[in-house]
C-alpha cells in the first residue's frame, strides 16, 4: 500500500482478531467435531470474512496504479507479502509431522511421498494425498487452501478484475451470491473449500467475498460511526459464535452476504486512539503468521486428545495456553523470520 494514503487501522485489527478466532476454533474442532456442540462452531467463516478484506484491500491499494506498476511488479509484490509464510508453514507442517510424539502416520509414508507433499506446498499445488488428514488439499499447512484462492483472486485480479466497471462487478457479485447460496444450500454450511471433496466450494466463497470487497471499495460504501476498534470486537466474533440453527446454510449464507460486508463498512469508517493504533498495527501484522503457522501444533493437540483421552478441564487449560504460546511463536516467526525475509526479497526487486 502506498505511504501517502491514509491506512485502515480498524481492519488491520479485526484481521488479527479474526486470525485468533481461527486458532481457537481449530483447537475446538479437534475436541467437538459436531459443530453444533461447539462455541465458536462457525468459526470457520473467518476465511470469507479474510476474502472480502482482501478484495477491499487490493483495490484500495492497486486500482489506480497497477496499470503504471505492470503485472510483474505487482506479482513480486503479493509473492514477497504471502510466500515466505507458505514456505515457514509448510517446514514446521512437515517437522510437525516428522516429530509427532503421539502418532506413528509417519511411518505410512515413503519418503518421496512426503518430499512431494512438502513440494506441492511449498509451490501452493494442491495434493490431498494424504488419508489420514481428512484429504486436505495441503496436508502439511491445511490452512493454506486458503493462500491458494487467494492467489488465484491476485491472478484475476491483475489480468481482469481491476478493469472491470462498477455496473459489471455488481452484476458479478450477485451472480456470485447465488452460486454460493446453492453451495451453502447442498453442502448444509459454508465449511467446504479445503479437501478434495469439497474443493470447489472454496471458489464459491472466494468469488462472492473478494468481488464483494472490491465492489465495497469502488462504491465507497464506507459508514462513518463512532464504534471504534473495541466496538466492532464482539460485532465481529458474535459471528463466529452463533448458534448451528436448523437452517444453518441460510444462517451462514446471510452472515457472509451482508454482515461480513456491513462489518468492513463500518472498519473503513471508524475512529481510533492512539491506543488501539497501536493494537490494531500489532493486530494485522500478527494475523497472517498466526494464521499460517499454527495448525502444526493443532495435529499434535489431536494426537494427544487420542492418546491422552484427557477430561474437558485439561483440554480447556490445554487450549487456553495453546493459543498464547501460538500467539508469542507467531510473533517470533514473524519477527525475526518473516519480516527479515520480506525486507530482503524487496530490497532485490
Amino acid at each position: 500500500m502506498i505511504k501517502n494514503k491514509p491506512h485502515f487501522e480498524v481492519l488491520d485489527g479485526l484481521r488479527g482478531i479474526a486470525a485468533l478466532c481461527v486458532v481457537v476454533f481449530h483447537f475446538a474442532e479437534c475436541v467437538y467435531a459436531d459443530y453444533s456442540k461447539n462455541f465458536i462452531g462457525h468459526g470457520h467463516l473467518a476465511v470469507d470474512f479474510f476474502f472480502c478484506l482482501s478484495g477491499f484491500v487490493i483495490a484500495y491499494a492497486y486500482d489506480d496504479r497497477i496499470e503504471q506498476m505492470g503485472k510483474l511488479a505487482f506479482f513480486k509484490a503479493r509473492l514477497i507479502r504471502l510466500h515466505p509464510l507458505v514456505v515457514i508453514g509448510t517446514l514446521l507442517g512437515v517437522i510437525g509431522f516428522l516429530c509427532s510424539p503421539w502418532t506413528n502416520a509417519v511411518d505410512n509414508y515413503t519418503f518421496g511421498k512426503i518430499f512431494l507433499l512438502a513440494i506441492g506446498s511449498i509451490f501452493v499445488i494442491p495434493l490431498p494425498l494424504m488419508e489420514d488428514r481428512f484429504f486436505n488439499l495441503f496436508g502439511f499447512n491445511a490452512p493454506a487452501w486458503s493462500l491458494f484462492w487467494e492467489y488465484v483472486a491476485n491472478i484475476l485480479y491483475a489480468f481482469l478484475l481491476h478493469k472491470l466497471s462498477r455496473r459489471l462487478l455488481s452484476v458479478l457479485v450477485i451472480l456470485a451470491a447465488v452460486v454460493l447460496g446453492v453451495v451453502s444450500y447442498r453442502a448444509g454450511n459454508l465449511v467446504g473449500g479445503w479437501s478434495k471433496n469439497n474443493f470447489w466450494d472454496g471458489g464459491a466463497r472466494l468469488a462472492y467475498s473478494f468481488l464483494a470487497g472490491l465492489l465495497i471499495n469502488r462504491s465507497r460504501w464506507i459508514i462513518e460511526n463512532k464504534l471504534g476498534f473495541i466496538g466492532l470486537i464482539p460485532m465481529l466474533v458474535v459471528a463466529f459464535m452463533i448458534p448451528v440453527f436448523a437452517n444453518n446454510w441460510l444462517v451462514e449464507l446471510l452472515v457472509v452476504v451482508f454482515y461480513f460486508p456491513l462489518l468492513i463498512a463500518l472498519g473503513a469508517g471508524t475512529k481510533l486512539s492512539s491506543i488501539t493504533q497501536k493494537i490494531c498495527q500489532f493486530s494485522g501484522e500478527l494475523s497472517y503468521p498466526l494464521y499460517m503457522t499454527h495448525y502444526a501444533f493443532i495435529w499434535i493437540f489431536a494426537s494427544y486428545l487420542s492418546h491422552f483421552k484427557p477430561d474437558i478441564t485439561q483440554i480447556a487449560w490445554v487450549i487456553v495456553g495453546g493459543t498464547c504460546f501460538l500467539v508469542l511463536w507467531a510473533t517470533g516467526i514473524m519477527v525475526f523470520i518473516d519480516k527479515p525475509i520480506r525486507k530482503y526479497l524487496a530490497s532485490k526487486k
